[in-house]
């Protein structure tokens, strides 16, 4: 495997917001209601800039595939973040790369001091909600706070432990 992960950096924003918008086109979640209405989506570098919050991309045999973040949550809950902005091409999927990313997320968000991460998703993404209950997210029956994401019909959350 031919995987790199590491931090986002600002060359990044372009090709990384074009990821996200063609994998959300791909499930009709090219509307407001999704990331796709998001006004950071071309400045994600900026935005993960700031304390508590990683992002990392994905490169695939050198070449830009996808990423993830997590940033902080309020919410009802003490120290929790939430997954962010998970995208991966089509051609990435079924790698081992979604795994990678997910597990070095974690492992950071736990030595941050987080307690849970949250995630919310949307129906038809079914296959990465396979890899979040693969790596002990648990459904829930109602969304955390206010993501602001309120077409996403599926939440999900993971205790962390603090490293």
């Amino acid at each position: 495997m031919s995987l790199q992960l590491r931090s986002l950096a600002p060359s990044d924003d372009a090709g990384l917001a074009a990821i996200i918008r063609q994998v959300l086109t791909e499930y009709g979640a090219n509307r407001p209601g999704f990331a796709w209405a998001d006004p950071e989506l071309d400045r994600l570098s900026q935005v993960y800039s700031h304390p508590n919050h990683h992002y990392l991309v994905a490169l695939w045999q050198g070449e830009l595939v996808g990423g993830a973040g997590f940033a902080p949550f309020p919410c009802e809950h003490d120290r929790v973040c939430e997954l962010q902005k998970m995208y991966l091409l089509p051609e990435a999927r079924g790698k081992g790369i979604g795994r990678a990313l997910l597990d070095a997320l974690i492992s950071s968000a736990s030595a941050a001091g987080y307690r849970h991460c949250y995630l919310e998703t949307f129906g038809p993404m079914s296959q990465a909600q396979g890899l979040y209950l693969s790596r002990g997210f648990e459904p829930l029956s109602a969304p955390w706070g206010e993501s602001g994401h309120n077409a996403c019909d599926r939440w999900y959350a993971r205790r962390l432990e603090l490293a």
